[in-house]
């Protein structure tokens, strides 16, 4: 069995872990901050009438039976550790002209939804683009999330029948997909939404991304009693029962790799280096390949496109009614991703969007909040922290608080104003994520974006990566998989 080092313990790094523990593997896990799980981050604000608690990463489980594996495969029950909640709505959509369409986990019941919303055309042209996406469901996961895929090549060769190639569309975009099978703008809405799940602009990101969409809505969307931070603590145990040693406040600073192997790994603060026969590193390809193994070739391929977030953390008094999770779209959803991606190419810089989609959540769980208040967690899409034409200075003097003033300004106008009701207010922004989790310039999924992501097995022998920068891509369920490619690969190389 191998000695294996795991650079960050983010869920991909924690489940990686767990996996090669459970089969004898020796486990060591290096955690640069002083808590795990990565961007699956937790917050909590103390007040009088008592302590509100904040998810500050994902806010939704998809794909339950991903987890469900992970913890058969490392010897427990999902359900001894956690407590799944099944959401309906799963996202209450708020469109500009103020209709409302509650999307659910019933194919059936979700498209007679759509009809009574928006009418029987726009259910009908549903119905056609779900066919679809039912197509691009299962090619993607039979050929791409469980199996390693490193380059277009591999792409190329997957076994992909004729009419799952016609339904992936390759060289259309999600955007296409959506004028070309949606009529109302509305639908069109709620489907350019789903490429922001990947961190990508609608209108550059592939038509096989409609993949997402029909996971959450086939499978379901859950959260998780206590928040989704529970999820970490239920990886850590596992790690721990499984005898991994998990160090935080370890920051990895290089990777050992001469003769075109790896040897182990350096600890800022620590002169002697950790042996190891394997490493896997659950950090982002960019910091990967730029700082820990410095690899220009690889470097090349990343992107620095990739969506991050403005957060506001909330506490409300009193009760709001708004379900789980709301969207609320802009008039011009175009702008809003011109101005967080900007176009350096035409000398246009990247700015906070001043009429943005505000996505809202609102746990109704007595665990996270005092009676008779919320905690809300409020997010819109952001340009990444930087100086670049195509990133945002968000350590700019008073440019946070008055964007917070400015989101705040937009909830009301949208018909939700809580600014008489705060008992407080923090702000995240790009730059904070990028300094808590080291997320490059707080790029929520990652620097690497598309279909094609830097691949699970590294340049050099025994050198793995896993997580939301690598294949098969960002969000818990990916990362999962990730683990659960990277840890199989492992066991037969």
């Amino acid at each position: 069995m191998a000695r294996v080092v795991v650079v960050g313990a983010g869920v991909g790094g924690l489940a990686t872990a767990a996996r090669l523990a459970a089969t004898g593997h020796e486990v060591t896990v290096f955690e640069r901050a002083d808590t795990v799980g990565g961007k699956l981050g937790r917050h909590v604000h103390d007040t009088p009438a008592g302590p509100f608690h904040f998810d500050t990463g994902p806010s939704l489980l998809t794909l339950p039976d991903v987890f469900t594996d992970l913890f058969e495969a490392t010897g427990a029950k999902l359900d001894e550790y956690l407590d799944l909640v099944p959401l309906d709505p799963i996202v209450r959509h708020v469109f500009p002209d103020g209709t409302t369409l509650d999307s659910c986990a019933d194919p059936a019941g979700f498209a007679a939804r759509i009809g009574a919303a928006l009418g029987d055309r726009a259910a009908a042209d549903w119905q056609r683009l779900w066919r679809r996406a039912a197509r691009v469901w299962a090619a993607s996961h039979r050929d791409v999330l469980r199996r390693p895929v490193g380059s277009p090549r591999d792409l190329a060769t997957l076994a992909w029948r004729l009419g799952d190639l016609a339904a992936i569309a390759p060289g259309r975009t999600l955007r296409g997909l959506g004028r070309r099978h949606l009529a109302d703008p509305r639908l069109r809405m709620l489907l350019d939404r789903y490429a922001t799940y990947t961190g990508a602009d609608p209108r550059r990101a592939p038509a096989a991304l409609v993949a997402v969409p029909y996971a959450e809505l086939a499978f379901g969307g859950w959260y998780l009693r206590g928040g989704l931070g529970t999820l970490a603590d239920a990886l850590l145990s596992r790690c721990l029962d499984l005898g991994v040693v998990v160090q935080t406040g370890a920051a990895v600073t290089r990777i050992d790799a001469a003769g075109g192997r790896v040897h182990g790994v350096r600890l800022d603060g620590v002169a002697a280096p950790v042996p190891a026969d394997v490493v896997v590193a659950n950090c982002d390809a960019l910091t990967l390949y730029r700082d820990l193994l410095p690899s220009p070739r690889r470097l090349a391929g990343l992107t620095d496109r990739s969506l991050a977030g403005f957060v506001l953390l909330l506490g409300v008094t009193g009760s709001s009614g708004l379900p789980h999770h709301t969207v609320f779209f802009p008039a011009d959803y175009d702008a809003e991703f011109d101005a967080v991606f900007g176009d350096p190419g035409r000398g246009v810089r990247a700015r906070p969007a001043p009429d943005p989609a505000v996505f809202v959540t609102v746990a109704d769980d007595p665990l996270v909040r005092p009676d008779g208040h919320e905690a809300w967690f409020v997010l819109v899409n952001a340009a990444r922290h930087g100086t670049s034409a195509g990133a945002v200075d968000w350590r700019r003097p008073g440019l946070a608080e008055a964007y917070a003033d400015r989101i705040l300004d937009v909830l009301a106008a949208r018909g939700v104003d809580v600014r008489d009701r705060l008992l407080f207010r923090e702000i995240r922004t790009p730059a904070d994520l990028d300094t808590a989790t080291g997320a490059p310039g707080g790029a929520i999924h990652g620097t690497a974006g598309g279909l094609l992501r830097p691949a699970n097995r590294g340049p050099v022998h025994g050198l793995w990566l896993v997580g939301g920068s690598g294949h098969p891509g960002g969000g818990l369920p990916m990362v999962t998989l990730s683990a659960e490619i990277v840890a199989n690969e492992i066991g037969v190389a």
